[in-house]
This record gives structure tokens, C-alpha cells and sequence, in this order.
């Protein structure tokens, strides 16, 4: 280690589904943030950690910043606002190919009323010409005075090593907050009932909108053969989003189980079954009560 130690705490921001959970585990080097090409995945903040020999930086990635619909929605938009006040640094993330929309005027105005430098990431430059990319650039840089603008590619890595450096030049010396070896402070069942949550919304895509919850109702290690039995629960709003999750012959079900145990497999190491049942729970987005139950719990924020 170097004389000097270097830390602090990074919030990723931006309209949902502009890259912030591509660019997390890419810079984690590990899935701990689910992704989806539908808006508004990530519902809770994610803290990913990122240490080396000289610095350690907490990442935490923020659900995408909407015009709330439902009290779910509510607390998604409060979390990333929240920690706007929290962290020593922001990265405003944008999609290079959507342009300047009144999502991100929005966030702008909300970076105008905190001292916390800005760095402005333009991603997905794979998907625009330098010409529209360098118009971009000034559009924003009219718009606030940013710490630094760096245009990325989340899903390519383009980039991102230079990011990583200029994001450890702005920190000050300070504490190594997390065991080295540790990626994430979210523990093993918040990550695997996202994981299982992943695959529904990728494989019913339009089908079942953004009114699932999955809750892990146990997990059990058999002695003899170290194998894990885990224990879930769909929630759904409404009966006929259950019945397509289940599917003709529960085959869809069947499908969502194997896959989302290949991803849990991968993040524990170890072999896996994996048991999935699906619960109506009408209108849980908008009753407190049942957004506790489920982790989304507004005290907290």
C-alpha cells in the first residue's frame, strides 16, 4: 500500500435506463446490480465497492430519476435525491444517443442546489458519430460547470480505467471503509431475490410491467452435500400477471427458475435449487405496509 490512502463515496445518477447498473458491475467487475432494458430496474441504492492498493471508492447506484406514478415510485426518486448530500462525488450519467431530454433538465436543476462536484458521462458513444458527440458536449457544458465530462461505454469498458483514475484524483485521503475483498454492502438474499427479478422482467419483457417483488422466504445448506435449497416468492399485483409468469404448463416459471439459478450459482459458488411460487398481493406498490415488507422502507430516507 502507498503512503497516502485515498476514499470516498460516489452516487450514480441519470433517467433510468441510460447505463447505471451496466456501469457499476462493470467497474465492480461482478454482477451486483440487475439490469433490464426496461426503465426504472434498479428500485433500491446499490453500494458496490471498488479498492485498490491506494484507494477505496463506495459506489452507490441510484434508482433512475421519473415523474413518480405510485408511492413505489415515490420512495425511488426520493432515494436518489437523498444522496445527492451523502457522497463526495456525483456522476450524471446520459445516454449519448437520447440526446438532452426534460428528465435531464430536471436532474440538472436538482445539481444546481448541492456544492458536490459533478462528473458528467455521456454513455453509449458507441451508438453516435465524434461530431454529435462533441455538439453534445457543449450543449451540457452550457448547462452546469462540471468537475469533468468523459464520454463512456458502460457496456464496452470504453473509458471507464480513465474514469477510475480521474474519480480517485478528486477524492481526499481517508479510510478504507470496507474489507478489501468485499464488492458489496447488500446482503447475499437482496442480491439474489434481484437476480430472480431480472429474469422476469426479461423474459415476460411488455407482458408484466414494473409491478413485481420477489421475497426470499428462506435458505437452507443440506450437511452431506453443501447444495442450497432457496426458497422464493414472485409478488404480483394482479391475477393475470400471474398466470403469465406461471405459464402454459409453468413453463414460463420453469424458465425464470433455471436461469435465475445459473446467476445465483454464479455469485455463491455453489450448487443450487431453487424453489419459485408466485403471490397476488393487489396494489402493493401503493400501501406502505407491504413496501416495508418487501425493503423499500421510506423511514430510512
Amino acid at each position: 500500500m502507498s503512503d497516502i490512502f485515498k476514499s470516498g463515496f460516489v452516487a450514480i445518477v441519470g433517467r433510468p435506463n441510460v447505463g447505471k447498473s451496466t456501469l457499476l458491475n462493470r467497474i465492480i467487475g461482478q454482477k451486483i446490480a440487475i439490469m433490464s432494458d426496461k426503465a426504472q430496474t434498479t428500485r433500491n441504492k446499490i453500494q458496490g465497492v471498488y479498492t485498490t492498493e491506494d484507494a477505496q471508492v463506495v459506489f452507490i447506484d441510484t434508482p433512475g430519476i421519473h415523474k413518480p406514478k405510485h408511492k413505489l415510485g415515490d420512495f425511488m426518486v426520493k432515494v436518489a435525491l437523498n444522496t445527492f448530500r451523502e457522497v463526495d462525488l456525483i456522476y450524471f450519467v446520459i445516454d449519448a444517443d437520447a440526446g438532452l431530454g426534460r428528465g435531464d433538465e430536471f436532474i440538472i436543476q436538482k445539481l444546481e442546489q448541492v456544492d458536490t462536484p459533478v462528473f458528467l458521462l455521456i454513455n453509449k458513444i458507441d451508438l453516435v458519430s465524434p461530431d454529435e458527440l462533441i455538439q453534445l458536449i457543449e450543449t451540457y457544458r452550457e448547462k452546469l460547470d462540471f468537475a469533468e465530462i468523459i464520454p463512456i461505454s458502460a457496456l464496452e469498458g470504453n473509458n471507464v480505467p480513465n474514469l477510475l483514475e480521474e474519480t480517485i484524483e478528486h477524492l481526499e485521503e481517508g479510510p478504507m471503509y470496507y474489507p478489501e475483498d468485499q464488492i458489496t454492502d447488500h446482503p447475499e438474499r437482496f442480491i439474489i431475490s434481484e437476480l430472480i427479478r431480472e429474469q422476469v422482467l426479461s423474459l415476460t419483457r411488455e407482458e408484466v410491467p414494473h409491478s413485481v417483488a420477489v421475497v426470499i422466504e428462506g435458505i437452507e445448506k443440506n450437511p452431506k452435500t453443501e447444495k442450497l435449497t432457496i426458497m422464493a416468492t414472485i409478488i404480483v399485483e394482479r391475477s393475470t400477471q400471474k398466470g403469465i409468469i406461471i405459464g402454459k404448463q409453468g413453463q414460463m416459471l420453469k424458465q425464470i427458475g433455471m436461469r435465475a439459478r445459473k446467476e445465483i450459482e454464479l455469485l455463491l459458488g455453489s450448487k443450487v435449487f431453487l424453489e419459485v411460487w408466485v403471490k397476488v398481493q393487489k396494489n402493493w406498490r401503493d400501501k406502505e405496509h407491504y413496501l416495508q415488507d418487501y425493503g423499500f422502507d421510506q423511514d430510512e430516507y
